[in-house]
């Protein structure tokens, strides 16, 4: 299996952390520690490189537990739908943890935080007329919905802010005890920024001295709300130090610990939540947990731009294509191909084009397979092909694959290597119309469509159950139907191919086709290219007939015909 030549693989690679690095924890005060100096954790090696925002370079991938990742991230704030934006940082990441878990044996632990309270859903609820608490069950719904429609695995647990209040009045007032945050008489609570000394800033961005609005007395302008007291007709719940809510940042700090305690191996996100988000988040752990490192790796994904604007896919900036509008369009498949051609943590232009430009990926990897499928069934007559050129070629693939995915998760560099073996074998399949005697080997064909399926299954792209073929339960029937109509056409076709036994004089060197059943061919052309545009593909290969189910929405280019009509 794959994951085993994986795991084989990188067992040679796999090293334990070098003695020289140190523990995390500290006790007492972390303020004094040197703050902003990454630590490399001690544990187990994964053989990987990636992305660190709190070094801004490629670190090693070393986790607590061998084997086992703890993943955070945050999750939406639902009181709008999703947008493509969300989707784009979803996927990205969805792709990430199928990596570690599919190819490379690693057990992702994910959990994600639900906001479920929050100044837009409060507006929003105001603006609906429904309470914020039915508004935010409505659209987190929709999200989790939207999300298995993109085929994105959900975490381990979804947490909601709501259901853990009294986690983060405990968790704020561990805060207040070790020295790291104050009460205002007004009821709100503030994190003390200059209590953690030069530990603030981790992240591009942190020394904005503006800091976040809020009451006159805070201590310094960068002091953030860990608490907020209530105002008429919002919700709030009962602390020490009166009725209120939450702040936006406590609420990942808080449920991130509760999950996994004092020591987290990946936190993941959008790039617009670095700062001030994150952030606060490591400031809030760190001081609450009192030691130096909190999380060890920070991923950030890349903003989605609609082509030709500099502003990223935003709610409040009105640019934004929901998921559900986008399905519409195009399937879950084409937009996990769309993400993988860029690196997750690369900015990425949406268009039509760029949409495009994913289907005729994923349609040129599907056409191989229909085509390989049909040469090991012997369908697909070709000319020798060179068999032990292709083995060298496969395995240099895999090789390929493992190597860029290894390296920061490199997808464009994997899908590329994949696209280069499939031109590879697209040019060994030559049709033609006789092949009698000649060797063939399918095995090679066989090794290279199971490479190809469990490798984009390890990216989330099933070929078996493509938008286009999926019409629920019938779907089944549908294929069945195709399959029968194809074998009956090409009987017909057959028949209507049938040569003459002997030479006509308009053709003395070759047998004539039976004029009176020309029409008979015609028809079966007219069937084929009317079946096209409803996303039927039927391919002619010599008296034998192929089909696949395409997407019917697109021209389809009437496919050159081996023989004639």
């Amino acid at each position: 299996m794959l994951r085993l030549w994986v795991r084989s693989e990188f067992q040679r690679a796999k090293v334990l952390c070098a003695s020289r690095a140190v523990s995390v924890r500290c006790s007492g005060d972390c303020s004094n520690a040197s703050a902003r100096a990454w630590v490399r954790p001690s544990g187990a090696s994964t053989g990987l490189q990636a992305f660190n925002s709190l070094t801004k370079q490629k670190e090693p991938l070393i986790l607590a537990r061998e084997g086992v990742a703890t993943w955070y991230s945050c999750g939406p704030t639902v009181y709008d739908h999703a947008h493509l934006g969300h989707a784009c940082s979803y996927v990205r990441f969805d792709i990430l943890q199928r990596i570690l878990t599919r190819l490379f044996g690693i057990t992702v632990i994910h959990a994600m935080v639900i906001t479920d309270v929050d100044d837009k859903i409060i507006k929003r609820s105001r603006e609906e007329n429904v309470s914020p608490n039915v508004l935010a069950s409505i659209y987190e719904d929709e999200f989790k919905r939207d999300m298995l429609s993109l085929k994105v695995i959900p975490p381990a647990v979804y947490l909601r802010v709501t259901e853990n209040v009294h986690h983060i009045v405990a968790f704020i007032d561990g805060i207040i005890r070790n020295g790291h945050a104050y009460a205002t008489k007004e009821g709100d609570v503030y994190f003390d920024i200059q209590s953690i000394g030069g530990r603030y800033g981790k992240f591009i961005g942190a020394v904005d001295p503006q800091g976040e609005p809020g009451s006159t007395t805070k201590r310094d302008s960068r002091d953030f709300a860990l608490w907020k007291r209530s105002k008429p007709q919002e919700p709030f719940w009962e602390s020490p130090w009166g009725r209120g809510r939450p702040g936006w940042h406590i609420e990942c700090s808080t449920i991130a610990s509760s999950v996994f305690g004092s020591q987290l191996d990946i936190h993941s996100g959008g790039i617009d939540l670095a700062f001030p988000h994150h952030e606060n988040e490591i400031a809030q752990s760190e001081a609450y947990h009192q030691c130096g490192q909190w999380a060890n790796y920070f991923l950030h994904s890349g903003h989605l731009h609609l082509k030709g604007s500099e502003e990223k896919m935003s709610k409040s900036l009105k640019n934004y294509v929901s998921i559900k509008d986008f399905l519409q369009s195009y399937s879950a498949n084409e937009f996990r191909i769309f993400c993988l051609l860029s690196k997750y943590r690369s900015a990425i232009d949406y268009s039509h084009s760029s949409m495009v430009e994913a289907r005729i990926a994923l349609e040129t990897i599907s056409t191989f397979m229909q085509d390989a499928k049909a040469y090991m069934k012997g369908q697909l007559k070709c000319t020798p092909v060179q068999e032990v050129a292709l083995w060298d070629r496969l395995a240099d693939t895999k090789s390929s694959v493992l190597k860029a995915l290894a390296d920061d998760f490199d997808t464009p560099r994997a899908v590329s290597a994949v696209m280069n073996l499939v031109h590879d074998g697209n040019c060994q399949l030559q049709p033609v119309s006789t092949c009698e005697g000649v060797a063939r080997s399918p095995a090679v064909f066989g090794a290279m469509i199971s490479y190809i399926t469990e490798i984009l299954d390890v990216f989330g792209v099933d070929l078996l159950h493509t938008k286009q073929g999926d019409v629920g339960t019938s779907s089944g029937r549908l294929e069945g139907v195709v399959e029968q109509l194809t074998h009956f056409r090409s009987e017909v076709r057959a028949f209507a191919l049938a040569r003459q036994d002997a030479p006509t004089s308009r053709r003395p060197h070759k047998a004539a086709l039976y004029p009176e059943r020309g029409p008979l061919l015609r028809s079966c052309d007219t069937l084929r290219k009317d079946l096209a545009p409803l996303g039927v593909l039927i391919k002619d290969r010599g008296l034998t007939s192929t089909w696949e189910l395409t997407k019917g929405s697109e021209s389809v280019q009437d496919e050159e015909q081996e023989t004639p009509s």
